[in-house]
């Protein structure tokens, strides 16, 4: 069975995680924030060293550890009893992040939409990473080199991503807005696309 699948897109910083947080509080919905899922991680863990290792660069995390480690996550909380595939819809955000793993993950998600949350300004996505690595501690956020890193790395890797899905699942949302209005549109989509 494929799970039931929305994915949060967007450049880092363009507010996946504060939507998705929110979403994931409501009945039926199930949020996975794929970073948060490594930061997770014990440091003695070889996975955690792993996403140090790259995301301290800037870099994406290699394909095959990324999807274990999401994997594991979905089943454990399937097991537990947090995810019930069956009555839930899995809201993804930071995977997948560029075309082999949206190929990896092709058999196991049902993409219903995407939500691209679009951030044109560039120096207002600096200013919410950077807002973001003091308010939450992530060193992956702070340095401004990284930074712009991580976005050329969005551009090259993750937005084509966008395509492969099509054209027709896309939801372009302005994550300039206040994040009340970002919410209404998600909500107003999410309607839409579930009926």
């Amino acid at each position: 069975m494929k799970y039931q699948t929305i994915l949060l897109f967007g450049a880092p910083g363009s507010g996946k995680g504060t939507q998705g947080k929110i979403l994931g509080t409501i009945p039926n919905f199930f949020h996975c924030a794929c970073g948060d899922v490594f930061r997770s991680l014990s440091a003695a863990n070889p996975l955690a060293r792993v996403f140090i290792e790259y995301t301290s660069r800037g870099q994406l995390v290699p394909d095959e550890p990324t999807v274990k480690l999401w994997r594991q996550f979905i089943q454990n909380s399937e097991r537990i009893g947090r995810f019930n595939p069956g009555n839930d819809v899995l809201v993804l955000d930071g995977i997948p992040r560029n075309l082999p793993q949206a190929e990896m993950l092709d058999t196991t998600l049902e993409v219903r939409a995407i939500l691209y949350l679009h951030c044109a300004n560039f120096d207002r996505l600096v200013q919410r990473l950077q807002r973001r690595a003091l308010k939450e501690n992530r060193l992956d956020d702070a340095n401004l080199d990284v930074i712009r890193h991580r976005l050329k790395v969005y551009e090259r890797e993750t937005k084509p991503v966008l395509k492969y899905y099509g054209a027709k699942k896309i939801h372009r949302i302005d994550s300039t807005q206040p994040p009340t209005k970002v919410l209404r549109d998600i909500l107003a989509r999410i309607d839409r696309v579930m009926k």
